[in-house]
């Protein structure tokens, strides 16, 4: 199989990337990687919405009355 980004070395050790384990050098380095997103020591970013985005009421306020419930068969 072809490289896909020939000279990138390893994205833990830094020695050359091999084909197998692209774009790590070894089974090694691809389980310190997946060991640092389980971890938590890698994170992805994010923005935290507005409560009044998400259309929840505040926590001080009451939640809004429920509908009466009608009977089918009256």
């Amino acid at each position: 199989m072809p490289s896909l980004a020939p000279g990138k070395p390893c994205a833990i050790c830094g020695k050359p990337a091999a084909d197998k384990f692209r774009p790590f050098c070894s089974q090694r380095c691809k389980d310190v990687d997946l060991h640092r997103w389980l971890s938590g020591r890698y994170a992805v970013p994010a923005v935290e919405a507005e409560e009044d985005d998400l259309g929840l009421p505040e926590p001080d306020e009451p939640p809004p009355p429920l509908a009466p419930r009608r009977r089918g068969l009256d």
